[in-house]
């Protein structure tokens, strides 16, 4: 499975240290969809290159024009990571109705931005299904694009494929700004 993770790059850091693409923020996560740092560390990524990218860039929506300084945080220029899981990589699917009478969720459980709900339902999934490396969804800002959270123990089936920063012309950028109404630079 190839995936995609937008993220601020660190230009020194190897894959799975801090600013990484392969680095997994446990001690900077608790505000995220799925986050239970206590338990595991995650990172989000999309099958999709322009939905992690504005999965990032929605928190600029009701400005008026893309800027340089939305496609970089803490200093960091934004990149985008091909990030390759292997094939026998188990994930849970919450887009499937079957595998939300299962889980015994209804779609708008999933889909609710209230992290007091998600939350507890990927911890749950996580301690009943340990074969499970992650959790498939829909993003809450386009139900067409499956967004993945990956749980720390996915980490020995993922490997990189490409790293590549983002700037306002790159195609996914340029896509996702018009999916969320931000004009051109």
């Amino acid at each position: 499975m190839i995936l995609y993770r937008t993220f601020a790059r660190d230009r020194d850091a190897r894959p799975t240290e801090a600013g990484g693409p392969l680095w997994f923020p446990r001690r900077r996560q608790g505000g995220g969809r799925h986050d239970n740092p206590e338990q595991y560390g995650c990172l989000y990524a999309s099958e999709d290159e322009s939905s992690g990218v504005a999965e990032v860039l929605s928190r600029f929506l009701g400005e008026k024009a893309l800027a340089p300084w939305m496609v970089s945080r803490e200093g960091r220029p934004l990149a985008l990571a091909t990030i390759e899981v292997a094939d026998n990589a188990e994930f849970v699917d919450l887009d499937r109705p079957p595998v939300l009478t299962r889980e015994r969720l209804r779609p708008s459980l999933v889909a609710t931005r209230e992290r007091e709900l998600t939350q507890p339902q990927a911890l749950a999934i996580y301690e009943r299904d340990p074969r499970a490396v992650g959790l498939r969804w829909w993003s809450t800002l386009e139900s067409l694009w499956a967004n993945v959270t990956l749980f720390d123990r996915a980490a020995p089936s993922m490997s990189v494929v490409d790293v590549r920063e983002l700037s306002l012309t790159d195609p996914a950028v340029t896509e996702a700004a018009e999916f969320l109404g931000l004009a051109p630079a």
